[in-house]
């Protein structure tokens, strides 16, 4: 179909720019149909160019990135739907027939960014140009006469030298004036006369007994059913007796506070955003030895046993999903990270057990004690921390860190607390950076952290999506070097230049601590949890520290302003990707949606119920009915990963289209988690509708009769949707135990006025005020 040529591979790789210049040969037609089947590429007409760069012989990313190069021509590749990072299969090393380490490295890439195995297309032919990134190509450079050289290279020399020079004696006073002028520009958050709001507490669970206890379903008798609609924007104080269902589970309550503790309390600043009042306590404190005696489990009376809350028929047929996937997960690839159901083996990525960790609150909350001791007792005979091996900072802090803290406060079991130590303290050294903005990969074992081999940056989502952990690893240790490390990440990010109306760029260079990429904005991969840990840390921390709220309502307002638009022929609401001042448009013109989105309208969701502008509620219900739409309107009923919206009103399409690189589906929890908030704040029975049809359709269409559930290829092929023979760790942490939350009609089953969800679905307490 095109004609090709290329100067011949070099033997080492160069790092150069190259140039496809598309030709038109036999067979090419301008039309749609032509480009459909070539939806793979970002096609431009023919005789332009098309930049690509390529990385390490291997790895090539769109010019956005500009990273350094190498010359190749490239007919077939792998290419990961998310990123779109693509993986050259004709390199140096596939010729010396090392291909299954090049698939390890490239499956490496993915899975430390986004999550997302890569799939194998092809490439058209084309002309192969290389342009270095040099001043001067190979080939000139050696046509200069020595004199010329010389003066070149002592050009650019001289210019190191000052740069140096300038940057040593100025950095310091920019650094004092930024900080002055920030102090300047500082508002006046103080309004009087406003009585702060009483946040629901959780106190720290006592210790479980050497056997585990006889823990339950039993709940705390039901409060009246959760409010409708909006809430009112002024914060309604909860009810003081927070009821706790300790390990044997008996529900534990802790009194109210005297008259005179009520009048002792002081006058709290507050905030007002956009008609938003909110009322802050008082500020955050790191932990002190002094907290941590006042944290400690104390004796409480314990109250009537109550009648377990009955489960219904959807939560039970929740309970059967998560059982067929852990027998699966037993007998194929136990004590291992990920199950592979369809070969019955297991795929290895820290080799630390992600899946049993990630799981272990999900049996909790759902009552499954036989499974849920014996992954206790792998957890305390197996579970080591002392590995030479290099693990993820942020996978590793919201799957590991988030899943044992979260079931100790469950369980009161301190084994998990003591696990959750130690892995934390193996995590540190990727704060040992010049910016202290961590390193993305730590050697656990040796103690060494260090960012990507093929960049220096961190992503933005990463080093601001582990604050939750670390803060609550300090509130239950007194050490304060892991909440002040991860504070001083968000301080640092409150101040950067490079926002746009509160939106932030997706990477972030661990040496400078400056935004780096500028001009791309997204709620997808990179970025999304950033906005979803400002708002649930000021939730953590009591609604105290301003600057976290700020910059969440700012985020938002952001999203309004530049991200939103509308689909045809429903009008569905939708958020898109802003690119150097442009709305992302891709291929034949459609925006896309991510579906990693899709945790945007619980987080609005949870605002709102928190007290923020009731327009978050509205924007929530619109964003979640996009996303079931992503689901219903495709032929099994499950939705790609990334979905192109109709902007324009055209006869017989859909609001949604599906291109061939994005329509597998990983199983994924983002849509079911705003389902869960939705119903719980808003009491519509719709959601938990909505959330049924998509549990019987991952049952029709993924589920392994041998055990175990797999992500699939073709989400638009009911008759073979291709099993891609891999079950997420997340699955039975985030998606099922959502699932189960969602179909229940019990308040305090998980109450979002004393837990606050992480970014993987582990709940962990509301703090205690001061």
């Amino acid at each position: 179909m095109f004609a090709a040529s290329a100067s011949s591979p070099s033997s080492s790789p160069r790092r150069d720019f190259i140039s496809v210049t598309l030709s038109p040969g036999g067979g090419y037609q301008d039309g749609k149909a032509w480009r459909q089947r070539r939806s793979c590429w970002r096609l431009v007409p023919p005789g332009r160019h098309l930049w690509l760069c390529v990385c390490y012989a291997c790895l090539v990313k769109c010019h956005v990135c500009e990273v350094n190069a190498v010359q190749i021509l490239a007919e077939e590749v792998c290419v990961c739907a998310r990123t779109r990072v693509f993986a050259c299969l004709i390199c140096p090393g596939r010729k010396e027939g090392k291909k299954e380490g090049i698939w390890a490295v490239f499956r490496a890439v993915c899975r430390s960014t986004c999550r997302t195995d890569m799939a194998l297309m092809r490439v058209p032919r084309g002309r192969i140009t290389a342009f270095p990134l040099t001043l001067f190509h190979c080939q000139k450079w050696k046509q200069l006469s020595r004199l010329q050289r010389s003066v070149i290279l002592f050009t650019f020399a001289f210019l190191a030298v000052c740069g140096i020079i300038t940057y040593a004696n100025m950095a310091e006073p920019w650094k004092s004036t930024a900080n002055r002028s920030l102090e300047e520009q500082k508002p006046d958050l103080e309004i009087p006369g406003l009585n702060p709001a009483n946040q629901a507490i959780l106190p720290i669970p006592q210790k479980a007994d050497a056997n585990l206890g006889d823990f339950s379903l039993q709940k705390p008798p039901k409060l009246p059913p959760a409010r409708r609609g909006p809430p009112i924007l002024q914060i309604r104080p909860p009810r003081r007796e927070a009821k706790v269902t300790g390990p044997d589970g008996v529900a534990k309550t802790k009194g109210e506070p005297s008259q005179a503790e009520r009048e002792h309390q002081t006058e709290k600043s507050v905030i007002s955003w956009r008609g938003a009042v909110i009322e802050p306590d008082q500020g955050t404190e790191l932990p002190s030895s002094k907290i941590k005696e006042l944290d400690k489990p104390s004796p409480v009376e314990p109250e009537d046993q109550k009648e377990p809350v009955p489960l219904n028929e959807r939560q039970m047929a929740v309970i059967e999903a998560f059982r067929h996937a852990w027998k699966g997960y037993k007998a194929f690839a136990w004590g291992h990270d990920e199950l592979k159901p369809i070969s019955k083996s297991f795929n290895e990525w820290f080799g630390l057990g992600l899946t049993l960790i990630d799981a272990l609150d999900t049996m909790w909350i759902m009552g499954l004690k036989e499974e849920f001791a014996e992954a206790r007792k792998w957890v305390a005979t197996k579970l080591r921390f002392d590995k030479n091996v290099d693990v993820n900072l942020f996978e590793s802090a919201i799957r590991i860190l988030g899943g044992l803290l979260s079931t100790y406060h469950l369980s009161g079991d301190s084994l998990f607390l003591e696990k959750a130590k130690d892995i934390g303290s193996r995590l540190m050294p990727a704060f040992n950076t010049p910016s202290k903005i961590p390193f993305s990969d730590v050697n656990i074992g040796r103690g060494t952290a260090h960012p990507p081999r093929w960049t220096s940056d961190s992503t933005v989502a990463e080093v601001t999506s582990i604050q939750l952990e670390f803060r609550e690893l300090s509130r239950l240790t007194g050490e304060e070097k892991y909440q002040k490390a991860v504070d001083g990440v968000m301080k640092h990010v409150h101040t950067l230049a490079g926002k746009n109306d509160g939106l932030v760029p997706m990477f972030i260079n661990t040496n400078s601590g400056q935004f780096t990429h500028l001009g791309v904005y997204t709620l997808g991969a990179r970025a999304d949890s950033y906005y979803e840990y400002l708002l649930k840390q000021w939730i953590q921390g009591g609604k105290k520290e301003n600057e976290l709220l700020e910059d969440y309502v700012k985020g938002i307002e952001g999203v309004k302003m530049h991200l939103l638009r509308k689909s045809q022929p429903r009008r569905l609401t939708f958020v898109g990707e802003l690119a150097h001042g442009r709305f992302s448009a891709k291929m034949v013109g459609l925006p896309f949606g991510d579906h990693l989105v899709c945790f945007l309208p619980g987080a609005l969701a949870l605002g709102a119920h928190n007290g923020l502008p009731a327009d978050h509620m509205a924007l929530a219900v619109e964003l979640a009915e996009t996303c079931y739409q992503m689901y219903a309107q495709v032929e099994t009923g499950l939705s790609p990963e990334i979905v192109h919206f109709n902007m324009h009103a055209q006869k017989d399409r859909k609001d949604v289209e599906i291109k061939t690189a994005d329509r597998h589906n990983l199983l994924r929890p983002e849509t079911v988690e705003s389902l869960f908030y939705l119903y719980r704040f808003t009491g519509d029975k719709k959601y938990q509708d909505w959330g049924w049809e998509i549990l019987q359709n991952f049952n029709k269409y993924t589920r392994v009769p041998t055990g175990g559930y797999t992500s699939i290829n073709n989400v638009q092929n009911p008759s073979n949707p291709e099993p891609k023979d891999k079950m997420e760790s997340f699955f039975l942490g985030e998606t099922l135990k959502y699932f189960f939350l969602l179909f229940s009609d019990d308040v305090n089953l998980i109450n979002l006025d004393k837990y606050v969800f992480n970014t993987e679905a582990h709940p962990l307490p509301i703090w205690p005020s001061a």
